[in-house]
């Protein structure tokens, strides 16, 4: 059973400061560091992938990521984002044919060489069979405001922030829940808003398709930046 929220989330903007006690237990150095080293060896495993199964995954591993996705830190705490977890394959079609449509124009000019020269390596085209091929798409929308009960319009603060951080726990759960995904970002993807019938206050950001890889799934032959590379120290 997943768990629960004892109380209801109601937004708090304006409210006072009311802290509570935060006392976790502490990890012995011992077992943070084979936690550590355990969970860097399980990511370094992550892929992104193209070629799904059409088998279905379980909707309680898909749930349980996206809640751990919205524990994400957030400006202000107002949690901007809308998780959209989308099965149907009528809708999915509709997705893909309107993501092919955007995708066919930028790769016949509108991306620019320099942007086609970074793709080259990764064998992308404008055909998105992912969208269909993978039994589950979650889209992810940033909410650029919030309305009030009176109607008032709030501004939300770091919203690109917030839902990036969001997102990269959400492809962290779900690869450690044993399933693959990939991050797709059409452009310009308002059709996202008009196929899913969200609000106006709602703005694509990314369609995540998840899945098992395919039998003969194939990825680029690629090396990560060592850690050398990516951390500097004082």
């Amino acid at each position: 059973m997943s768990p629960t929220t004892e109380r209801p989330w109601t937004p708090t903007h304006g409210a006072p400061y009311r802290p509570v006690p935060y006392r976790p237990e502490r990890m012995p150095a011992t077992e943070s560091l084979a936690r550590a080293a355990q969970l860097r060896a399980r990511m370094e495993q992550r892929r992104t992938v193209r070629q799904f199964a059409p088998d279905p995954v379980p909707d309680q591993v898909v749930r349980d990521a996206v809640a751990c996705a919205s524990t994400a830190p957030s400006g202000a705490h107002q949690q901007p984002w809308t998780f959209v977890l989308v099965k149907d394959a009528a809708v999915r079609r509709r997705i893909r044919e309107a993501a092919e449509r955007e995708e066919r124009i930028s790769y016949d000019g509108r991306l620019g060489e320099e942007w086609l020269a970074a793709l080259r390596p990764l064998g992308t085209d404008a055909v998105k069979s992912h969208l269909t091929d993978a039994p589950a798409l979650i889209v992810v929308f940033q909410q650029r405001y919030w309305l009030g009960e009176d109607g008032t319009r709030h501004k939300h603060y770091y919203v690109d922030e917030s839902v990036g951080i969001a997102v990269g726990m959400l492809l962290s759960a779900l690869h450690l829940s044993g399933l693959a995904a990939l991050v797709h970002t059409p452009s310009p993807m308002r059709f996202l808003s008009e196929v899913l019938d969200r609000p106006e206050n709602e703005k694509a950001f990314a369609v995540i398709p998840v899945g098992y890889p395919a039998d003969d799934c194939q990825v680029p032959d690629l090396v990560r930046k060592s850690l050398d590379q990516v951390l500097v120290e004082f």
